[in-house]
C-alpha cells in the first residue's frame, strides 16, 4: 500500500503570557485616593453629520459621564455603551444599573486606598466592562491629579503628539464618499477608514483608491461578513489596504484565523477582543495581524495597556479606535495612543470630526501636520465646560457614601 505522508503543519508561536492586567506596576506611585461622592449623568450632543456603519446610523451622542470627587478634586470618566446592544451587548441603561447598584457603592464612601485596591473591590463584577472601563478612568483622573502625573505618564506613553485618522462611515453616493474622503484629506488627517457591509464594498474601495493612489485606507466590517463572501474580501487585497478590520462575526476567532491565512492584507479585530485574555487566543489562534484598542471595550485603560504589551511582543501593531467619545473620553485615548506599540493612526480624530460643540473646555484640534496633542496636564488633561455640561445633561443622579459591597 502507497504511504501517503501528511505536510506538516505550520509551527504555532509559543503561547503568550497571561499579562497582569497592566494594573501592578502602571499604578505603582500613585497616590491614594478617597472617594467622597459620585455623579453620574447622561448627556446628548449632536452629530455634525450622521454616521452610518453596517449595524446601523446614529446622528446624536448619547454618553454616560461618571464624575468622582474627592479631597477637593473631580475626576471624570466616560462610558461608550451605546443605546442599544448593536456593537457590544452592553447599553446605557445596563452600564447605568450596574454602576448604580454594583460599582459606586464600592468605592464612594471608603477608606482612602491606592487605585489598584480601589479597582480590586469591582473585580467579583462580572462582565460589563464599559460600565468598569467608565469607573476605572474616573479614579485614574482622580489619583493623576493628585499625584501630579498626566494619564499619559501613568499608562507609559511616549509621545507628545499623536497621529490621527478618521472614520468615513457608509455614504449614500460613491460621490459622497469621496467629497467626505477629500474633505477630511484636505484637513491633514493621515489615515482614512472606510465603513462598509455587503453590497457597499469594492466598488466604494476602487473608486477612493483611485482618486487617492497614496492614501493609507483602511476598512471596517463591523462584523457584517461571513466566509462566503471570501471572494470579495480577497479581491480587496488588490487595493493596497493597510488593513481589513473586523470582517468577520465578533465571537468568531476559529474563522478570522481561517481568513487571515487566504488574504496578503492584514485582519484587524476589534469587538473579537474584549478582553486581555482573548487577545492572548487571537495571538495563538493567529486569527489576525493586529488589534484595534478600545478601552471601554476590554475593561479599562490598564487593561487596553496590558493588550497593548502584549501585542508589542508578539510584533502584532496596536492603534487606538473610537466610540464618537466627547473630549471627555477622546482625552483618554489620545493618552492611550501616546503608548509606543500603537504605530498606526488611530481615530483619534479632532473634536469638530463629530461635534460642533464638544463638552470639554478645550476641544481637541488638528495640528497642520495630521496629529493631536497630548494632554499634559495632572491626570485626563481635559474637563467639560461647566455651562456646556449643564446645556447638555438630560438625567443627573447623586451618590454619598458610605460604600456597601462585597469586600
Amino acid at each position: 500500500m502507497l504511504a501517503v505522508s501528511k505536510p506538516a503543519a505550520a509551527p504555532l508561536p509559543p503561547f503568550p503570557p497571561e499579562p497582569d492586567q497592566g494594573r501592578s506596576d502602571r499604578t505603582d506611585g500613585l497616590a491614594e485616593v478617597r472617594v467622597e461622592g459620585a455623579r453620574l449623568r447622561l448627556v446628548e450632543l449632536p452629530l455634525v453629520r450622521p454616521f452610518t456603519t453596517s449595524v446601523g446610523t446614529d446622528t446624536v451622542k448619547t454618553a454616560l459621564l461618571v464624575e468622582l470627587v474627592g479631597d477637593g478634586l473631580r475626576g471624570w470618566g466616560e462610558c461608550v455603551a451605546d443605546p442599544g446592544p448593536s456593537y457590544f451587548g452592553e447599553t446605557l441603561v445596563t452600564a447605568r444599573h450596574v454602576l448604580t447598584e454594583y460599582l459606586l457603592p464600592e468605592v464612594v464612601g471608603s477608606p482612602r486606598r491606592p487605585v489598584a485596591d480601589h479597582l480590586r473591590r469591582i473585580t467579583w463584577v462580572r462582565g460589563h466592562p464599559m460600565a468598569q472601563a467608565a469607573l476605572e478612568m474616573a479614579l485614574l483622573d482622580l489619583a493623576g491629579q493628585a499625584t501630579g502625573r498626566s494619564l499619559a505618564q501613568i499608562l507609559g506613553g511616549v509621545r507628545v503628539r499623536v497621529a490621527c485618522g478618521v472614520s468615513v462611515g457608509i455614504e449614500a453616493t460613491v460621490a459622497a464618499t469621496l467629497r467626505a474622503v477629500d474633505g477630511y484629506c484636505a484637513e491633514g488627517y493621515q489615515r482614512v477608514k472606510l465603513k462598509c457591509r455587503p453590497g457597499r464594498d469594492e466598488r466604494v474601495v476602487a473608486a477612493v483608491r483611485r482618486a487617492f493612489p497614496t492614501l493609507p485606507l483602511t476598512v471596517d466590517g463591523n462584523a457584517a461578513y461571513t466566509l462566503a463572501d471570501l471572494a470579495v474580501l480577497q479581491r480587496l487585497d488588490r487595493y493596497g489596504l493597510l488593513m481589513i478590520e473586523q470582517p468577520l462575526a465578533h465571537d468568531d476567532l476559529v474563522d478570522h484565523a481561517r481568513l487571515q491565512a487566504l488574504l496578503r492584507t492584514p485582519v484587524c479585530l476589534d469587538e473579537s477582543v474584549p478582553s486581555v485574555a482573548s487577545a492572548r487566543a487571537a495571538i495563538a489562534l493567529r486569527a489576525g495581524g493586529m488589534i484595534n484598542l478600545k478601552p471601554g471595550r476590554v475593561g479599562g485603560l490598564l487593561a487596553a495597556a496590558a493588550i497593548h504589551d502584549l501585542c508589542g511582543a508578539a510584533g502584532w501593531p496596536t492603534w487606538v479606535g473610537g466610540m464618537l467619545e466627547t473630549g471627555i473620553g477622546r482625552a483618554a485615548n489620545v493618552a492611550l495612543a501616546s503608548l509606543p506599540n500603537n504605530t498606526l493612526a488611530g481615530d483619534t480624530s479632532a473634536s469638530d470630526r463629530y461635534f460642533s460643540e464638544d463638552l470639554v473646555a478645550e476641544p481637541f484640534r488638528l495640528g497642520l501636520d495630521g496629529t493631536l496633542a497630548v494632554p499634559t496636564r495632572p491626570g485626563l488633561g481635559a474637563e467639560p465646560d461647566p455651562e456646556r455640561l449643564a446645556r447638555v445633561t438630560t438625567w443627573l443622579e447623586r451618590f454619598t457614601g458610605p460604600g456597601t459591597g462585597h469586600g
